[in-house]
């Protein structure tokens, strides 16, 4: 596998707006590239889109990425026509500051603006500097001439509408940076896996399902809809990069516990002899501040062993980074485990 296929389907992914809530876009996409491959992709009813790569009803496989992201949505609409907004999702507003982003009606219609300070100019006043970033000391400036609460309205904006951040996508010198990597990451190095699967009649011995989720960030994306048979679920969502953890953007990261509690101890032993076996550069690490798929779907009653892979990426929640060869290494790790 090439890793422009991977990088390419993460840069369809990233530009395919999909904040927490307002995911319609990213499935349809998903809906359309797994027909085109081949597949028989089908939803939920809450809408996570589920590919059976191969079918079958015990001993089952399910590797699990999610596509909802972080965004905005607007709370309120000021007197000076400008939106008070709300978060979609855990991240702190200074990582968005400055970002153009997408405002999604809720009849159809788009609208660009700029998510900022209230008083952005350092000619102003100080409170560039000194002002904490939070939703009453930030709003958004539609491209549009209004200012006033009426005049916004009658563009057909409303409390309620989803807000899209700009991913700013681009590779430079292996790395690759954009907002999203969280999940869009593990979601393209998926679909490269399910491509190489039908175009090379690759063997597996046991039902194979992909599910992409999309309410990850808030909690509840693989708490239900599981495929019958399940035996083992493996959450791909990006590896953490941080001061006393072992993983960087080039490796694959092995998740041995999180916020939830450990992941399954024979599961991720067999991960990580796997990736000793291909001689992988991988980090086994803990993510303090950290909540997967998995976690949550083995919380809802599903008896699943679990665990969580990735790719590691830097500066979660923000512009995000991680490498070409971190991404190569969870591929093969995947590419190896689902023929055993």
């Amino acid at each position: 596998m090439q890793t422009s296929t991977i990088t390419k389907y993460i840069e369809d992914l990233v530009n395919t707006p999909s904040p927490t809530g307002f995911t319609k876009l990213a499935e349809k996409y998903l809906i359309e590239e797994f027909q085109k491959l081949g597949y028989k992709p089908y939803q939920t009813n809450k809408g996570n889109v589920v590919v059976p790569v191969v079918e079958g009803d015990k001993n089952g496989l399910l590797l699990s990425a999610h596509v909802d992201t972080l965004g905005l949505m607007v709370r309120s609409i000021k007197a000076n026509g400008r939106l008070k907004v709300t978060s979609l999702g855990g991240y702190p507003f200074n990582y968005a500051e400055g970002e153009n982003v997408i405002i999604h009606t809720r009849s159809g219609k788009t609208f660009t603006g700029v998510f900022r300070l209230n008083e952005p100019a350092v000619h102003g006043s100080s409170d560039p500097r000194d002002a904490k970033r939070d939703d009453t000391s930030m709003e958004i400036v539609i491209d549009e001439i209004t200012r006033s609460a009426e005049e916004t309205k009658k563009l057909g904006i409303s409390p309620g509408d989803f807000i899209s951040l700009d991913p700013r996508f681009r590779i430079d010198n292996g790395f690759v940076k954009s907002r999203h990597l969280d999940d869009k990451a593990s979601a393209g190095v998926l679909l490269a896996l399910a491509k190489e699967i039908k175009e090379k009649n690759i063997k597996i011995n046991r039902p194979l399902y992909m599910t992409f989720t999309i309410y990850e960030e808030v909690g509840h994306g693989a708490a239900s809809g599981h495929p019958q048979g399940i035996r083992d679920m493996i959450a791909v969502d990006m590896g953490v990069v941080y001061d006393d953890l072992t993983c960087d953007e080039t490796m694959l990261s092995i998740c041995a516990k999180d916020s939830s509690g450990p992941y399954n101890y024979d599961l991720t032993n067999e991960l990580v002899d796997l990736a000793k076996e291909l001689d992988l550069s991988y980090g086994l690490d803990i993510y303090p501040y950290y909540g997967s798929d998995a976690s949550a779907a083995v919380a809802s009653d599903n008896d699943f062993r679990h665990a969580l892979v990735g790719s590691g990426v830097a500066a979660s929640h923000g512009y995000e980074r991680t490498h070409e060869k971190g991404l190569m290494s969870l591929y093969k790790l995947l590419f190896n485990f689902i023929q055993k």
